[in-house]
């Protein structure tokens, strides 16, 4: 028998959003190269520009820096691809964040206080 797995819903990492949303959430573009993210992912933003990228807290160019969480799935594989994050105000479960493949617990803790920082709290 074949076995599914689901990914992530859109969202489905959220507790609960300021108001409507409106003021949690901005308009984003995650970098050309970074590939299919998923919704909970947690993102870093490259400092020249300004586009997004899975948090890596190995990089230097800003992203090594937790500033985002990726709303629903986007394909940035061979172009630049718009998106929307949860950047504010946010409870969201901890669980359901998607971290970039390796980073440990330490990594993980250390970018959960850095999103702290933009009032998006981990539950």
């Amino acid at each position: 028998m074949t076995t599914l797995t689901e990914k992530p819903h859109a969202g489905s990492f959220i507790l609960s959003m300021s108001g409507d949303g409106n003021l949690s959430i901005d308009y984003i573009v995650v970098a050309s190269g970074a590939g299919v993210l998923y919704p909970g992912s947690v993102l870093g933003v490259i400092t020249a520009s300004g586009k997004y990228v899975l948090c890596d807290p190995a990089a230097t160019d800003g992203s090594q820096n937790a500033a985002a969480i990726l709303y629903d799935r986007v394909d940035a594989t061979s172009a630049d691809a718009p998106a929307v994050a949860v950047t504010r105000h946010a409870e969201v479960y901890l669980s359901g964040l998607i971290w970039k493949s390796g980073m440990n617990a330490t990594a993980q803790a250390a970018a959960i206080t850095q999103l702290a920082a933009a009032l998006i709290v981990a539950r």
